[in-house]
Parts: structure tokens; sequence; C-alpha cells
């Protein structure tokens, strides 16, 4: 008889797939690893046994316990899996951002879901990371494997992915090429790659709205990278200890639009139904082996995940319509507003120090109803006329104080290339207004009236 003790002894040995129609007039051979082979359809299961395993070794999981991970989604599914072997409760703390999908993939196997906001920062008590943090801190006998720093991570793919990949292509891989959120799959296989070949070109995939191409060009950690972005999986706020940007030899970004098209016609030319990150791996790769691969070259990629987590979004033709993403009309984007300006337009802004009175009377000799807020070179925060309308009926006294003391968050920083449907969905009561810096660093602000004059064209 041929069978598996358990579900999780079935992790690992996927295949590899030759892409032949999305790869047209491309040099050399092009090869998907596909991991959606894996039991919970994801790469992430390779992880989820690996840092159980060596958490049991170090003592630190003990029977009973509680395992607490802050997920897009797929390593929740991977920990779920092998939590249920093993007899472990899981508790996951996910962003808004994730497709309702994967949230109920993870309750499907017995874990507990916590959904956190996505726009806030890391160290923010509210975000999907501190809160998994202060669980582990308030549960005891509870393990937080933190992917993003947990070097069992990296370790997994180093002992699996890397010596898969190597023998089925018989050491003929020239060019590995994969999306980087946590850096483990990119850097563990990379690293065996390298050392069994260091001609072997590791080629990261990132996003626009991430920090790592510019970190890896630059060595500068440039907040104004950052801002909001729909690809899951991907892309980070942050330096995970797993990414190590030795191991990666080039860094391509790609826009959610360029990543969801591609992940369709994955599906519809490949006949390959993977998830929207996979769509970001192949755009980028393609990109990269366009201009450098030879026809003796032999590139893979890999595809992280199944297209059943984003059914209500990219597969959606109504949520691809709404997004800009299908073209059943022109989309204007953040760049259009700022390119219909005239050239010397300047960012108004108020410092910080400015009295309440004085940033009034500029609202309206401006006729603006919002306006940054700046300490120096830096946005720190930001007005509205509401705000302060509000404040000055409670407290008149408040028109002697400094800004500083009524203004509110800075407004979000987007993308010069989110469409209009992006931005508008970006502005609500709580944000209301967008910041894009331009091509010359120069920082534009996009408010609800842009939003309309560019619909009404």
């Amino acid at each position: 008889m041929q069978y598996y003790n358990s579900i999780v002894d079935t992790i690992g040995d996927t295949p590899l797939v030759k892409l032949n129609k999305v790869t047209k007039g491309i040099k050399g051979t092009i090869l998907a690893k596909v991991e959606y082979f894996n039991p919970g359809n994801s790469v992430k299961d390779r992880i989820g046994i690996k840092m159980i395993e060596d958490a049991e070794k170090a003592g630190i999981l003990r029977p009973g316990g509680t395992i607490i991970e802050g997920t897009s989604g797929n390593t929740g599914m991977g920990l779920a899996l092998t939590a249920i072997a093993k007899g472990y409760k899981c508790i996951f703390t996910v962003s808004d951002k994730q497709s309702q999908e994967k949230i109920n993939i993870l309750r499907a196997v017995g874990a507990e879901v916590i959904v956190c906001p996505t726009n806030v920062a890391p160290e923010d008590p509210r975000s999907y990371y501190s809160v998994a943090r202060r669980l582990n801190q308030e549960i005891p006998n509870s393990f937080y494997p933190n992917q993003y720093d947990n070097l069992s991570n990296a370790a997994a793919h180093y002992e699996t992915t890397g010596p898969e990949i190597w023998a089925q292509t018989e050491g003929k891989v020239t060019h590995y090429a994969c999306g980087v959120g946590t850096g483990g799959t990119i850097c563990g296989a990379g690293k065996y790659l390298k050392e069994q070949n260091p001609n072997v070109v590791n080629v990261g995939i990132d996003t626009y709205g991430s920090v790592f191409k510019k970190y890896k060009e630059t060595g500068v950690f440039d907040e104004n990278e950052i801002y909001p972005y729909l690809t899951e999986g991907i892309g980070e706020d942050i330096l995970p200890k797993n990414v190590d940007f030795s191991l990666i030899d080039h860094f391509i970004k790609v826009t959610d639009k360029d990543a969801a098209v591609m992940t369709r016609r994955l599906a519809r030319e490949e006949g390959m139904f993977v998830g929207w990150s996979c769509g970001s791996a192949v755009y980028g790769a393609l990109e990269y082996a366009r201009e450098h691969m030879k026809e003796e070259d032999v590139m893979v990629i890999i595809l992280p995940d199944h297209g059943t987590r984003y059914l209500n979004k990219i597969y959606n033709d109504t949520w691809m319509k709404d997004h800009g993403f299908l073209e059943a009309r022109d989309f204007a984007t953040a760049r259009d507003i700022v390119h219909s300006r005239n050239i010397s337009d300047r960012l108004l802004t108020v410092d910080t120090v400015m009295k309440v009175n004085d940033a009034v009377r500029l609202l309206t000799k401006e006729g603006i109803s919002q306006i940054p807020v700046t300490d120096g070179e830096q946005i720190v925060g930001s007005l509205t006329d509401s705000k302060i309308l509000g404040q000055l009926i409670e407290k008149p006294e408040i028109r002697d104080s400094p800004v500083s003391e009524l203004m509110d968050p800075p407004f979000k920083f987007v993308g010069l290339d989110n469409t209009l449907d992006v931005l508008s969905s970006l502005i609500d009561k709580e944000n209301k207004a967008l910041l894009v810096r331009d091509e010359l660093n120069r920082v534009h602000i996009i408010t609800q009236a842009d939003l309309l004059s560019a619909m009404a064209g």
C-alpha cells in the first residue's frame, strides 16, 4: 500500500512546468515551479512545518501550545496544516487588504483570524505585526513564528526548494526569479543555487509601494517609497531578517495592474490557475529575461499559490474593471493629474509653528479645504477646514495656538500610476487628500476636486 502518514508528508517536490505562450519572443527556457501542488496550495507550506519543528526542537513550542502569526494568508495555511497534524491551536492576524477567500480558508482549518488595518505603521499597536506580538506575550505556551525574522523560513527553502530546482534542471538553471516578501524563498533557494553555481542570477520581484528595490540599489531605507498597493504577498515596508540583499542580484518592480493582467493570462494561456503575486513574478521575470537571457539559458520562476485565493478580486471582471485593470474605458492616473498642472505650481504647506488663525487665512485666500503640515523639509501632518471649524467652535482660544496642536496625521502617499478608481477608494472621511511624488521628486496633492475634474474630462 502506498500512503502518507499525514497531509504534511506531501509537502514539496512540486513540478517544473515550461511556459510556452506568455514567453513569446523571449530567448531561453522559462520554467515555472508550481507551488500550488503543495497540500495547502502554496509555497508557504514548506516554511510552516520547518518553523514549527525547529521551535519544538528548541523547546519553544510544547504540547497543547498555540501558534500565533501575522500572515497574508498562505503562511497561516501552512502553519495550520502542521498544527492539525501535531495538535496545536492557531491564531492568525491578517491585514484588511487580504482577500476574503484567504480568511475563510484559514477559518475552515480551525484557526482564529483577527483582521487588522493595513494603512498603519508596522510599529502601530493596531498593525497585524503588533497584534500578533502582543497576543504571544499574553497567551501562555504560545509560539510566534515571525516568518519575517525567523531564519527557519529561509532555511526551509535552502533545504528543499533550492535542491529540488537544481535536481529538476540537472544543474542547468542559470536564472532564478521569485517575488520578495519575507525574503525566505528568494534567499533560501537562491543561496543554495549560488553555492552550486556562483553564476546563477537571482532576480527579486518587488511591487510599487515597497522599499526593497531602492534599498538594494542605494542602501537607503526611503519611507517616501512606501504607499498603499493592492498586490498581496510581496513587497514590504520593513526589512525582514530573511532578506539577504547580497543574495539578490537584481530587483524588478511590477505594478498592481501588470501583475493582475499577467495572472489572468497564465490561467487562460498556460492553464495555470495561480494567485496574484504569481503574475507579478512572471511579469517581472520576463521583463528581465527579455533584455538579458540567451538561448541556452534556463530560468526558474516560483509561482507561490493558487487562484482560489483571489476569486472575488482579479478573477472577478467587475472588480478588475472597477480598478482600471480591464480596459472597459480609459482610466486616468495620478500621473495624468500631476501633468495637467502648470509646471510652476508648488505645493502649499503650513508649518507646525504657524498659528491656527494664520492657517485659516491661507486656506481662505487660496480657496482650499486641506493642506499638508511640514516641519522643515518633512511632511508631518495635515490640516482640514472641517477639523479647524469644529475645534474653533469648541475652543475659540485655539486660534492663537500652533497648528501642531490640532493637525491630523499626514495624507497618504500614492504611486503615480494608480488609477482614479484606486485613488478615489483611498480618499474618505479619515483621509481627505492624497500626496504623490513626480519624476523629479516634487510632492503634489490630489483632492476630491482633482478626481472629479479628471473624471469629468
